[in-house]
């Protein structure tokens, strides 16, 4: 009887931990979701993609404000060559359920100067029934040693 019970509690330790560690890992994957979804945002913004900026802004395409702003971002900062993100600061480094926050980004395009934009972030979800990433609003460029503004 003692042998099984002990057997029991180590199985229903190891589950326990399974469920957690699967939890946890939900949870950190959000951050990666972010980096994506942001990157792929300023892909299109370099390459003056406008759709695709309203495609990837929540709302945006039925915003007249919005989309004026993404045309002139598309055009004020399209840059030839591979965009790659120099630095990425999440709009949060953790977050079991839903929140919104501020992203901060730096990229370049081929050899330009980098350009640096923050972007409103919404995580919507949890890790039970999963975690959505939303962009949504994306802010004209700022000057690499100012914080991301309150209002964009």
């Amino acid at each position: 009887m003692r042998r099984r019970t002990l057997l029991s509690l180590v199985a229903l330790g190891v589950l326990v931990f399974l469920v957690i560690s699967a939890l946890l890992a939900r949870a950190f994957s959000a951050n990666g979701a972010e980096q994506s979804a942001i990157t792929n945002l300023v892909k299109a913004e370099a390459a003056g993609n406008e759709a695709g900026m309203l495609a990837r802004i929540d709302g945006c395409a039925q915003s007249a404000s919005c989309r004026a702003k993404v045309a002139h971002d598309a055009a004020d900062l399209r840059r030839p060559g591979s965009v790659s993100v120099i630095n990425l600061q999440p709009s949060t480094s953790f977050s079991l359920s839903g929140m919104t926050g501020t992203a901060r980004v730096a990229w370049r395009a081929g050899s330009s100067l980098p350009i640096v934009q923050c972007v409103r972030v919404r995580r919507s979800g949890d890790v039970i029934s999963g975690l959505h990433v939303h962009l949504l609003e994306l802010s004209a460029r700022i000057k690499s040693n100012r914080r991301c503004p309150s209002r964009y």
